[in-house]
C-alpha cells in the first residue's frame, strides 16, 4: 500500500549491548519535528483512531510489542511491531489505528511536523473524501 513501509534499522551489537543511531534524511527519510513517546497503555486501549493531512511518522516499538490497522479507505494493512530495529512509516492520509499493547510496551513516534490539530483527521469517512 501506497505511503506505509516497514523499515529496517541497522543494529550494532556488541558484549555489552545493542545500538541503534536514527538520523534524519538517512534512516528518517524526512526533517525531524517532533517525537513522543506512549507507554503504561491499557493492554485493551485503541489508541489513534485518525488520519493526518500532511504529516509523517515513523513508529518504532522500543520495547514490547502493539498492532497497527491501517488503511487508505480502500485496501487495509496489518502489522505487529515487536523490535527496536524495525520502524513502521506511516504517510499521510492514512488512518491509523494502534491496539494490542503488551504492558512493557515503549511505543516511539517520530514525526515530520509539529503538533497541529488542524492537520488531523478524526472521522474514516472524512479521510476518504480528501482523496
Amino acid at each position: 500500500m501506497k505511503n506505509i513501509k516497514i523499515l529496517n534499522f541497522e543494529e550494532h551489537i556488541t558484549e555489552s549491548g545493542s545500538l541503534i543511531a536514527l538520523q534524519e534524511n538517512d534512516e528518517i527519510p524526512f526533517k525531524i519535528k517532533r517525537i513522543y513517546y506512549i507507554y503504561n497503555l491499557d493492554q485493551n486501549a485503541i489508541r489513534g483512531k485518525h488520519a493526518h493531512k500532511d504529516l509523517e511518522q515513523i513508529c518504532v516499538c522500543v520495547s514490547g510489542q502493539c498492532s497497527f490497522y491501517l488503511s487508505n479507505g480502500k485496501e487495509e494493512f496489518r502489522i505487529k511491531l515487536n523490535s527496536p530495529s524495525k520502524g513502521l512509516y506511516i504517510g499521510n492520509m492514512i488512518w491509523r489505528e494502534f491496539t494490542d499493547f503488551s504492558k512493557d510496551c515503549v511505543l516511539m513516534v517520530i514525526a515530520s511536523k509539529k503538533y497541529d490539530p488542524k492537520d488531523y483527521i478524526i472521522n474514516f469517512e472524512d479521510m476518504t473524501k480528501y482523496q
